[in-house]
């Protein structure tokens, strides 16, 4: 008997760290999942003058999507959060934004909203430094699938990314010409093409 229960404890081990992988690849799937569902969405948005650019390298961080047009510059950060079923289909998918914090249905989220706000401040003061004029920069949580309720006006923009379109045809006010846009994409891509690829490391340069 003595002999088994090390066994027992071990086999047990396995078993909870196997289903903490399991957790974390269903997690992963679902974040990559929405990114690429937000991402399809901005992408529409380049017919309309916009430009998108995905996963952004910043110090530390990277910024899901920035999107570049008359209307501004946005830094967009994408969150992924399962409902639950209790077969109330609107209620499921309903969060409340109070302009401080997400209510979703049976728990609360804060910090979304201030990363999305760190972002976007670290965004406003480097292309700010780049063109050599204040750039603003409004930061947004996009929240795939979720019908977002807003209780108050005040706060970031936070939106199913399906509304995106819709909210920038309603907002009128043109922030940016075609030339500071064309100024701020350059900077963006710059940064951008400075990345090299992991997956395709350079060759080796001839002796």
């Amino acid at each position: 008997m003595a002999s088994v229960l090390p066994a027992l404890v071990f086999l047990g081990y396995l078993l909870f760290k196997l289903l903490k992988c399991f957790d974390l690849r269903r997690r992963l799937r679902l974040a990559h999942d929405a990114e690429l569902a937000v991402g399809q969405e901005l992408n529409h948005l380049m017919s309309r003058g916009y430009q998108v650019y995905h996963d952004f390298p910043a110090p530390r961080f990277n910024i899901d999507h920035i999107l570049v047009g008359p209307a501004g510059v946005f830094a967009v950060e994408t969150k992924a959060r399962t409902k639950r079923m209790t077969g109330n289909g609107k209620g499921d998918a309903e969060v409340i934004y109070d302009g401080q914090c997400l209510m979703f249905p049976g728990w609360v989220e804060k910090r979304p909203l201030d990363q999305a706000a760190d972002q976007a401040s670290w965004l406003r003061k480097w292309l700010s430094s780049a063109v050599g004029e204040s750039v603003d920069v409004r930061a947004v949580v996009t929240l795939p699938g979720w019908c977002v309720k807003r209780s108050s006006p005040q706060g970031i923009l936070v939106i199913n990314p399906k509304n995106f379109r819709t909210f920038l045809t309603r907002s009128r006010n043109t922030t940016l010409s075609d030339s500071m846009i064309q100024r701020i994409a350059h900077q963006i891509e710059q940064r951008c093409r400075d990345v090299e690829p992991k997956a395709y490391p350079a060759e080796p340069r001839p002796m």
